[in-house]
């Protein structure tokens, strides 16, 4: 899970750091994240897993690290992630 949110955040987080140089639970906000660009990596996610994330997670906690945008996707999907 968290290589595929790696993934998405090199193509749509237009971060100045490549995101394999991240772990993951360092703020992507610090590494260079812009609030615009976390609305393209949301949309992103987004489509790339057809799920939505509810009004709720829309925030900058949610995705204020692969981890955090792990655990997100694990609370809206979590019988993805066991199969």
């Amino acid at each position: 899970m968290i290589e595929a949110i790696r993934k998405l955040v090199d193509e749509h987080g237009r971060m100045p750091v490549p995101a394999a140089s991240l772990k993951p639970d360092q703020d992507l906000y610090a590494a260079g994240l812009t609030s615009f660009a976390t609305v393209q990596l949301m949309l992103a996610i987004e489509e790339h897993f057809d799920i939505e994330f509810p009004e709720r997670m829309l925030n900058r906690r949610s995705f204020a690290s692969l981890s955090a945008i792990a655990a997100c996707f694990n609370e809206i999907e979590p019988a993805r992630l066991a199969s």
